[in-house]
């Protein structure tokens, strides 16, 4: 039974107040918004959209980001009803703790390693594709060999565009989340004015016939489409990241995590409509499909104005899930499953910098060797894993402690939550089943470190047993 002991809410609230292993409290709601909005809207409008059409749902990618938008939206809700009712740093893996136990916490926390760790290189190398076509329309040629993985192009070594990115987002990192939201905030009000301006420039271009067949892949290829493009909305996740650093979070976690869900599928779904239209789906097979479209109707201007926009909004993208992945370790070290290193707090900026370090060492060398879709592939079997155990944890609290005082419900108990297991388990199915193979392999490897470290170190049993 020690392996489903819980924590207390009051003892995981209570961890937020210890001033050696607490964070600076200094988001607002519209920080969160943002926040949502800088992970979300990037990597999937201006990377994976021209991957999934060309090679999953064609035109019919419209119909895979509706899927997958509908799935999130029953997952978001669940997210905000924890979020708010738990407000520390650790997102799914704390809420998994204080409803389903250790054992639960520490599969679903280790999942969320492998979604981080492996999201910051597949976003760092679209970032990359962006660069080095931005580079060129400057005249300026980075050579085959220092732009790809030999993984990922004929010719190709060492990505060094994406190390260095990794490097510097690092860096922000270290010094403080006020700072990195400050940096957040500006370049997403940028991406969003280049997103919009993308859709009121190229909608005249727009062939219809372009969008036939509609269906070339078939109903299957739409709902593979919807596994792969999943990566892009897994921005609202993050966000639940930030929870103890929120000033408000009974309030502004809900409206962080819904409102900047809502604003990125609709324009998802517009800019997916317009770029099929633009360009026939077989020729999207490219990290700037954007950019792409733009230069295929001769607005080679414009296609320099999407890249540099694309690349501000893919930093953005890449500093929440650096930000996320060094919180979930914060949390799963500050409760003794993982070293206690990763739960130093930065005298000075109070920031979790050795874990920050790590972090960005690590992104660094997978970005620079291996390639793109074996990464996307990955994290979106973690991100769907996280929303199966979100909804499980939201049924469960529900019916085991009712009178808890959630300041936010998820409407429609309890179909909301049943919804979102449903839809998610349905995408999941969806996926190749290498992917399978690997995740099973990284769960075997958790189990691994949970029993030789982890179960043996946590304070929970270490405090139950005093």
């Amino acid at each position: 039974m020690s392996l489903l002991r819980k924590k207390p809410i009051e003892m995981a609230l209570a961890d937020t107040q210890d001033s050696e292993h607490s964070l600076k409290k200094a988001l607002s709601w519209f920080d969160l918004m943002l926040l949502g909005i800088g992970a979300i809207i990037g990597t999937g409008i201006f990377v994976l959209t021209g991957v999934a059409a060309a090679k999953y749902a064609g035109p019919a990618l419209t119909l895979s980001f509706v899927v997958s938008g509908i799935a999130c939206a029953f997952a978001a809700l669940c997210y905000a009803e924890f979020a708010a009712l738990v407000p520390i740093a650790g997102s799914t893996y704390s809420y998994s703790y204080v409803a389903l136990g250790e054992l639960i916490a520490w599969i679903i926390g280790w999942d969320l390693i492998l979604e981080y760790a492996f999201a910051v290189p597949a976003v760092a190398l679209g970032w990359s594709g962006y660069f080095v076509k931005l580079m060129h329309a400057f005249g300026i040629e980075i050579p085959a060999w220092a732009a790809n993985s030999a993984a990922a192009a004929p010719g190709g070594f060492i990505n060094i565009p994406a190390i260095v990115i990794i490097l510097i987002i690092t860096w922000l990192l270290y010094l403080g989340v006020r700072e990195s939201a400050t940096v957040n905030n500006i370049a997403v009000i940028f991406k969003v004015f280049v997103v919009l301006f993308f859709i009121f420039t190229a909608v005249w271009y727009v062939k219809p016939s372009n969008w036939v067949p509609y269906f070339p892949f078939g109903w299957n290829g739409v709902m593979t489409g919807a596994a792969i493009v999943f990566f892009a909305y897994i921005g609202f996740d993050a966000v639940s990241t930030a929870a103890e650093e929120s000033k408000n979070p009974s309030r502004d976690l809900p409206i962080g995590i819904i409102g900047s869900l809502a604003i990125c599928t609709l324009l998802y779904i517009v800019v997916a409509a317009i770029l099929t239209g633009v360009v026939y789906y077989t020729e999207l097979n490219t990290p700037a499909p954007v950019a792409l479209a733009l230069s295929k109707i001769g607005l080679e201007w414009a296609s320099g104005l999407i890249s540099f926009g694309a690349i501000a909004g893919i930093t953005t993208v890449l500093l929440v899930m650096m930000y996320g992945q060094t919180r979930i370790f914060f949390a799963m070290s500050r409760d003794g499953l993982l070293p206690p290193v990763f739960s130093k707090v930065h005298p000075k900026y109070k920031t979790p910098h050795i874990s920050t370090v790590i972090v960005g060492l690590f992104g660094a060398v997978v970005a620079g060797f291996l390639p793109i879709g074996l990464l996307a592939e990955l994290v979106n079997i973690g991100t769907m894993f996280a929303f199966v155990l979100v909804s499980i944890a939201v049924l469960v609290l529900r019916y085991k402690q009712p009178d808890l005082p959630r300041k936010f419900k998820a409407p429609w108990f309890p179909v909301t939550p049943i919804l979102a297991l449903l839809f998610t388990i349905y995408l999941m199915i969806s996926l190749p089943l290498m992917t399978w193979v690997r995740f099973v392999v990284w769960l075997l490897i958790g189990f691994v470190v949970y029993f030789g470290y982890g179960r043996s170190h946590s304070r929970l049993a270490s405090e139950k047993a005093e």
